[in-house]
């Protein structure tokens, strides 16, 4: 199930075009990634790196020798992500076709022939993924690509399916459907999930044992068990943009957690504004890629000006420090079913004043958001639930209940954390897996009552998770008038990478004079914010019982 071990670079930033080719400009924008300090794990391939759009083959003009180029790209960081989509190319010359034919592993009308339709190769036949055997031929195809090759994941689009003339199928097409014979009436709704399905199923075979990552344009109830997704192709718009924020919302709340939409918009090209805003938007949703059609322009994150570029590298930048924070939002998704991204309704369900509004929405258990959607804004109103909360970018306090104005220039986004919470960040990173994680910086935001928090870690690839290999820090804060206590039980055998905590206190209501950890005497030191504030901090073991400030 790839969507719900997904590994933790899959939660990174990704840089998606149609089309990068051919290899050297492929390498250029990695090289422009590390060059500008703006981390980034995953590149894709769109159509162009296939040898005449057929699938399961490189284009021996554009992409030589594929292998060396993914190779060299993966040592610098970056898992290349390639492009398949459902449509085989009629041609006696290519191997998928022939063997696809012969063993009649294509879709018929309902007269007999092989249902044929136009897509990027031209005439195409396209197989009947509602067919157990042939998921597994499917399946097997990806054999080159990853094991061979060392491609990192797959991405599948076209697969509603779409065709040029019509759409797509007409509703006379048969499909095995597992047995129970059916027409393309019933049919359509899960040929994208089905040949999702085959992806991953290959995918995670070949793969192995590193963790499997696929993304599908097209899926249906229950896909989620086999890959990630976005909301289709977008236009670079500020409708757009409040459209993406929607989508993903109620995408998560319907079990689609591991979503996410075009940053910048496909049609047509942004300006710098806009992509600012939409990167820092999507730096809070599951799946994070910039994908554009190309034809109207660059749209990498430094296309806009140098402005820009600091913006955009200070979102992924802190994409990449909430890691472990939205690992851990992904693992509470997979394990208890609850969504990433949660609508106001879902924070607070007696609060009738949480149930129309749609722009702001948490993701995870203590991480509020609230997008701007329009130009030329330095701030919005939004709604905070009930309950005391901090300003992200300031420490300062507010109180729930309310409508609050949230001053936010380019350089942020109405972020707010619940009073109580504990939030790990780890440092900066330009890939998962570039530095060992030595600390991990745990923020402490005082309130004055009983706050529950959790750390899940499990090294982020792999399947040792499957063995128990796994541990679960929950953290529990306790503010009083005069004390903030903040106590920590682990579960499970994993021993992570880092040894100590920087622990940081937002918010007290109290000058700090002594700390204690695990009764002996603490050091407290002070730590600079972004607005230059001093707060209160210590370094710890990882393997702390309790901490007490007074």
């Amino acid at each position: 199930m790839p969507a719900r071990n997904a590994p933790m670079w899959a939660l990174g930033y990704h840089q998606c075009k149609w089309s990068y080719y051919p290899e050297s400009n492929f390498r250029a924008i990695g090289t422009g990634f590390r060059e500008r300090q703006i981390p980034c794990d995953a590149l894709y391939l769109d159509i162009d790196y296939m040898d005449g759009y057929r699938c399961f083959t490189w284009s021996p003009t554009h992409f030589p020798d594929p292998k060396t180029m993914v190779r060299e790209l993966a040592a610098d960081g970056f898992k290349t992500i390639v492009i398949i989509d459902p449509g085989i190319k009629i041609d006696p010359n290519y191997s998928v076709y022939t063997e696809g034919l012969a063993n009649d592993y294509f879709c018929r009308r309902a007269d007999g022939p092989l249902m044929r339709g136009s897509v990027w190769p031209g005439l195409c036949n396209f197989p009947d993924f509602t067919r157990p055997d042939v998921r597994e031929w499917w399946a097997g195809l990806f054999k080159g690509l990853i094991q061979e090759d060392g491609v990192r994941g797959v991405w599948n689009d076209m697969n509603e399916p779409a065709v040029f003339e019509k759409g797509t199928f007409p509703d006379d097409v048969r499909f095995n459907y597992d047995g129970n014979p059916a027409s393309h009436k019933k049919a359509h709704n899960i040929y994208g999930m089905q040949m999702a399905r085959a992806t991953a199923a290959g995918v995670k075979q070949f793969t192995y044992p590193n963790r499997p990552f696929t993304i599908t344009r097209s899926t249906y109830a229950g896909g989620q068990r086999y890959s990630s997704a976005w909301t289709g192709d977008n236009i670079a718009s500020w409708d757009h943009l409040w459209l993406a924020n929607i989508q993903c919302q109620r995408l998560s709340i319907s079990g689609f957690s591991f979503v996410g939409s075009d940053v910048g918009g496909f049609v047509e090209t942004p300006d710098g504004e806009l992509y600012a805003r939409w990167i820092a938007l999507a730096a809070f949703h599951p799946f994070f890629r910039t994908h554009s059609s190309g034809d109207h322009g660059d749209q990498e994150p430094w296309s806009f000006g140098e402005e820009v570029t600091d913006l955009a590298r200070k979102f992924i930048s802190l994409r990449y420090q909430l890691l472990p924070y939205v690992y851990t939002t992904f693992w509470q998704y997979v394990k208890q079913g609850t969504p990433m991204l949660r609508p106001l309704a879902f924070l607070d369900q007696t609060d009738t004043d949480t149930y129309l509004r749609m722009a702001e929405f948490s993701l995870g258990d203590h991480l509020l958001v609230c997008p701007i959607t329009t130009a030329g804004a330095d701030g919005r109103w939004m709604y905070l639930p009930k309950g005391q909360w901090y300003y992200w970018w300031t420490d300062e306090a507010r109180t729930g209940g309310a409508e609050v104005w949230a001053s936010a220039n380019l350089d942020r986004i109405p972020l707010f954390v619940k009073a109580g919470a504990v939030i790990p960040l780890y440092p900066v990173m330009q890939y998962v897996g570039e530095k060992v994680v030595e600390e991990v910086t745990l923020h402490v935001y005082y309130k004055n009552g009983t706050e529950h928090s959790v750390l899940y870690d499990d090294g982020g690839e792999g399947y040792g998770y499957q063995e128990g290999h796994a541990t679960t820090r929950r953290f529990t804060v306790i503010g009083t008038d005069a004390t903030l206590t903040l106590r920590q039980e682990i579960e499970g055998d994993y021993t992570p990478s880092f040894a100590t905590y920087r622990v940081v206190f937002h918010g007290l209501p109290f000058a700090p004079l002594k700390g204690t950890v695990d009764t002996k005497a603490a050091p407290l030191t002070e730590a600079a914010t972004e607005t230059d504030a001093m707060l209160p901090e210590t370094v710890v073991k990882a393997g702390f019982a309790e901490i007490v400030i007074k």
